[in-house]
């Protein structure tokens, strides 16, 4: 058996300032083509790395064609993502004139894509390698939770197999899931078909982390259905909500096999029980004083605050100051933000040097919802190129880089500037600059939820704050124009 592989993955927010190109995907998780994307992906934590591993287990050739990964930013150019999609079916062509026709096709996809033009980018990528490959030949994809799913792209692939953890741990698990699937439907012993279940609900980020209630439970549902006669996966999809686009929300679909019906009912079994129960699945914004008294009654440290509303791993800017500057005005010793978004900052540092003073002005820099700069005079602690490689649950073995960046300290508040747009799901890069997270008494992460996997040991508290920023959690504050229907907690009660 010869199975390509591939993918072109992108978390577009509408909200977001710029557009992202080609240039973005190669300064993300990078560009990978043909055998650099083995190269790359053996044996790391990501759906990719999954459909290596099942090629392993289940021996087929795996057939790179070409994976591209931009971190969550704005609507895609047209003609960049045209490019992108253009080369992966090039490829596909050409392995099939050189080896003879594939057998099937794994993508690994995030379903929150949006193109300039093109409202479902997932689903467009999807259906164009379905019509490569024609009806015969199985297509099964591995999305995100993040997923706004929509029925074109679950018509277009066998199966769907989506996200199972919030922080996403469970990558390279989903992509061996996909790897048997696809093995047994070439096999005959059984007949993917899928169903799809769309609810106007907009499910709340604090509410999602599926190591807690409420979403343990949910979770648990979402197996139990799996263990059901002729059910081979359920995936439940919190949607993206900083995705204006028509399917925008929450979805459940599920792969049947061979039983299109049982499928449906399935989805629409489960769905009625998460609508029945929807005011569980949202809670609203916390401010950043509020957080901080209830960290500092708990009395349990460090009081970790998520900066969820400026989330970098959601496409926002990374420069919000309402945290900094809050944590400036009430003094706080042994604080920590990680990180703030300003190059030139980070310029600045580099050119001062360790040991000396600068005066600074931070963060504030790319939209007047991320609030004013700060304007202080800030001690350079340290200075990094920015690379470093990843050692938490999420990301492990692979590596990153946080382009030009400095520790600063301004009274007892530290902060990581960076240039680049990127969360910090794991110590590891502060680490490099020489801070010990655990010894910090508050510590703000630009994160929702992935951070939880590696911090979540070493906090004594966490809260979601809603502070200042474009990516509020306050959807009605959102202003929507592809939107095409209403949604809970916006306009539904």
């Amino acid at each position: 058996m010869r199975i390509a592989i591939g993918g072109i993955s992108h978390e577009t927010s509408s909200f977001a300032p710029g557009r992202t190109t080609i240039a973005d995907f190669v300064s993300g998780f990078g560009l990978f083509r043909g055998q650099e994307v083995i190269d790359r992906f053996r044996g790391s934590n990501t759906c990719t790395g999954g459909f290596l591993d099942g090629a392993n287990e289940h021996g087929y050739e795996p057939v790179p064609l070409l994976w591209a990964f931009a971190y969550p930013s704005g609507l895609i150019e047209r003609a960049d993502y045209e490019a992108l999609k253009g080369e992966l079916l090039h490829r596909l062509a050409q392995a099939e004139e050189v080896g003879g026709p594939v057998d099937g096709v794994l993508l690994d996809l995030h379903g929150a894509m949006v193109i300039d033009g093109i409202d479902d980018g997932d689903g467009d990528l999807v259906m164009a390698v379905r019509e490569a490959i024609g009806p015969d030949r199985p297509l099964i994809t591995t999305y995100d939770l993040h997923g706004n799913h929509t029925l074109a792209r679950v018509n277009a692939a066998d199966a769907i197999i989506g996200f199972d953890t919030f922080p996403h741990i469970d990558m390279a698990e989903r992509g061996r899931e996909a790897a048997a699937l696809i093995v047994r439907t070439l096999r005959g012993e059984i007949r993917p078909v899928g169903a799809i279940h769309q609810l106007p609900l907009f499910w709340g980020t604090r509410t999602q982390v599926t190591a807690h209630p409420p979403m343990d439970d949910v979770m648990r549902r979402v197996h139990a259905l799996e263990t059901r006669p002729g059910i081979l996966s359920v995936t439940l999809a919190t949607g993206f909500p900083w995705s204006d686009v028509p399917d925008v929300g929450t979805s459940v679909t599920v792969i049947a096999d061979g039983d299109c019906e049982l499928a449906q009912a399935t989805a629409d079994e489960f769905a009625a029980w998460l609508g029945e129960n929807r005011r569980q699945w949202y809670s609203p914004p916390m401010s950043v004083r509020d957080a901080l008294a209830a960290g500092e009654a708990a009395g349990r440290y460090p009081i970790m605050l998520a900066d969820h509303a400026d989330n970098t791993g959601g496409g926002s800017p990374g420069d919000s100051t309402e945290v900094l500057r809050t944590f400036l005005e009430l003094d706080l010793q042994d604080a920590l933000l990680l990180y703030l978004v300003d190059p030139a900052a980070a310029q600045q540092a580099h050119q001062a040097g360790v040991g000396n003073s600068i005066e600074v002005s931070l963060g504030g820099h790319s939209d007047p919802a991320q609030g004013e700069p700060v304007d202080c005079v800030a001690e350079v602690v340290a200075l990094s190129d920015g690379a470093f490689k990843y050692d938490g649950p999420m990301w492990g073995g692979l590596t990153g880089n946080m382009g030009t960046s400095a520790w600063l300290r301004i009274g007892g508040v530290n902060v990581v500037v960076v240039t680049a747009r990127e969360q910090p799901v794991c110590p590891a890069f502060a680490r490099t600059l020489g801070i010990d997270c655990s010894a910090m008494r508050y510590i703000c992460v630009k994160s929702a939820a992935h951070f939880r996997a590696a911090f979540e040991p070493i906090a004594g508290s966490i809260f979601n704050v809603d502070a200042a920023a474009i990516h509020t959690h306050d959807f009605s504050r959102l202003k929507y124009s592809r939107r095409t229907r209403p949604v809970f907690p916006v306009e539904l009660p």
